[in-house]
């Protein structure tokens, strides 16, 4: 670094904890089910101050994120996120990129993010160059576990709540999936967007029958069909899916390279903030998109995604999901609040993220 450029402090430590959270009732969608959420946070002092970030996985993210990372990350000026995403990555080389190892670097991102916006003051959105003040969203959940009343509820809840679109679980069952749209068009009427998410759980032949069934009933977003290890099957279902019914996948993007293996496959490329690197590769999958003309959406941690998709030239949306707002809203202070209109609106007044971890009310759900 030049002598010209002051320092602003160094990172001085990275501590994490994994707090583990019951779902308010049981859940599934097509190729998993659980009871419990885990969250990993990561907080990072430096410069005079704290900084937290935090990714949806197990509890050993943790060990990673405060033991490899930390190490590789420590004495850098918080200032310099890039020097220190590129640490951390060059740190995971015998651990791996992708999975737990890339969730740790995504959360210890976000935390150097919010650190750097904290010592400048200023909110994170607005440091990253923001391109929107609001996030558009769509409600999420409509688990495959769910019976038609609460079903019901859930998503129509989310209609009277002005949000314009919601997305339903779907490939457990496929018998039922015919009748469990049925009852959300119900829900929510005819003036919202109805999406379903498969989670990979058809085969080709599948995906491009209920492809065509979906479309017949106006769903209007398939996503993932079919595994996003399958580069081929996506794209060939979306080159054969009717006109208006948009294919997505990359909530598995883990690194660049694995958005640019979907660029070809999809017509909506999804990125997750807490899986991917954080907000340092987010960004760069938000170029990538925009070199392909390619339209973007978040995937969860509405908390964090609000942050990032603020400074997205290629963003459609955020996703507004069931289990995400309800663990952010017990675990932080300052969650972003959603507007008019289903906008995410995150704090203009508050520097970084604006979040506060609850410390005290987090240590009953310690993992």
């Amino acid at each position: 670094m030049s002598a010209l450029a002051p320092a602003a402090g160094a990172i001085e430590t990275v501590h994490a904890g994994a707090y583990r959270i019951p779902t308010d009732a049981p859940e599934s969608d097509g190729t998993f089910a659980w009871d419990a959420t885990t969250i990993v946070v990561v907080e990072v002092q430096g410069g005079g101050e704290h900084g937290l970030g935090y990714t949806y996985g197990d509890a050993s993210v943790a060990g990673i994120a405060a033991g490899a990372l930390a190490a590789a990350v420590e004495g850098v000026d918080v200032l310099d996120t890039g020097a220190a995403h590129a640490a951390a990555t060059a740190a995971l080389r015998n651990i791996g990129r992708t999975g737990p190892g890339a969730m740790a670097l995504s959360a210890l991102d976000v935390a150097l993010h919010d650190l750097r916006a904290r010592v400048l003051g200023v909110p994170l959105w607005r440091l990253l160059g923001a391109v929107r003040n609001e996030i558009p969203v769509y409600g999420s959940g409509g688990f495959t576990s769910y019976d038609d009343t609460r079903l019901d509820v859930q998503l129509a809840g989310w209609a009277a709540a002005g949000i314009p679109r919601v997305k339903m679980k779907v490939g457990r069952d496929p018998r039922r999936d015919g009748h469990r749209v049925h009852v959300a068009r119900g829900a929510v009427g005819d003036g919202v967007e109805l999406m379903v998410d498969a989670n990979g759980a058809y085969d080709r032949k599948q995906a491009l029958r209920w492809a065509e069934r979906f479309a017949s009933a106006g769903v209007t977003w398939l996503e993932e069909p079919v595994s996003s290890d399958d580069d081929d099957g996506m794209a060939l279902v979306r080159d054969r899916a009717p006109a208006g019914l948009e294919i997505a996948a990359g909530e598995y993007v883990w690194r660049e390279a694995d958005a640019l293996a979907l660029v070809g496959a999809v017509d909506v490329l999804q990125v997750d903030v807490t899986r991917c690197g954080g907000i340092t590769t987010t960004l760069r999958v938000d170029a990538l998109a925009r070199a392909r003309s390619l339209p973007t959406s978040l995937h969860c941690a509405p908390a964090v995604s609000a942050h990032a998709g603020a400074a997205m030239a290629t963003l459609r949306h955020l996703e507004y999901f069931h289990d995400h707002v309800r663990v952010e809203g017990m675990l932080f202070d300052g969650v972003p609040e959603l507007g008019p209109g289903g906008m995410l609106v995150p704090a203009a007044d508050r520097p970084g993220l604006g979040l506060e971890l609850k410390h005290a009310d987090a240590q009953r759900w310690r993992a």
